[in-house]
């Protein structure tokens, strides 16, 4: 988790600078982002609330994306993880949108994605980035570190842009 927590310092330093906020919709993480910003001392500066979309019915209830919204889109892809981050920052108000989702493993999905397939994005009211990682391992717990911290390092470094 340290390397999660100096990500996460990382950022929070950035967006406390910037007078910023960020909003955490993750999937295959399961909560390891936002666990990670919350350790922060001051979080509330610069978090203001996470959820895990982990199935189609979180992601109705959580997020309020009805079906219809994922017409053409399947989880684990880059334009779903930006839907996921333009309505996360967009449904709690915050400066940028965080997500990611994917197969965390031992298995993939039943999108054919093998596991260690993992897909996040950043919004803000001017930027939109996303990314793809393949870890290549099935290992479930070190992957979803390993997704935290990639998701972590694209807000980082879009901040630093």
């Amino acid at each position: 988790m340290s390397d999660l927590n100096a990500l996460a310092e990382r950022v929070a330093e950035r967006l406390i600078a910037r007078g910023e906020t960020v909003a955490v919709a993750e999937s295959s993480a399961g909560g390891l982002i936002s666990a990670a910003l919350l350790a922060v001392p001051g979080a509330s500066k610069f978090y203001v609330g996470g959820a895990v979309v982990y199935t189609a019915r979180a992601r109705l209830t959580l997020m309020d994306i009805p079906q219809k919204a994922m017409d053409g889109l399947r989880s684990a892809s880059e334009p779903y993880a930006e839907l996921l981050a333009r309505v996360a920052r967009k449904n709690l108000k915050a400066t940028w949108g965080l997500s990611e989702t994917g197969a965390a493993g031992p298995d993939g999905n039943r999108y054919g994605d093998a596991p260690g397939h993992c897909c996040m994005a950043v919004v803000g009211e001017d930027a939109s980035v996303s990314a793809t990682i393949e870890t290549g391992s099935p290992e479930r717990g070190s992957n979803m570190q390993a997704f935290a911290a990639a998701t972590l390092e694209l807000l980082a470094r879009t901040l630093e842009a």
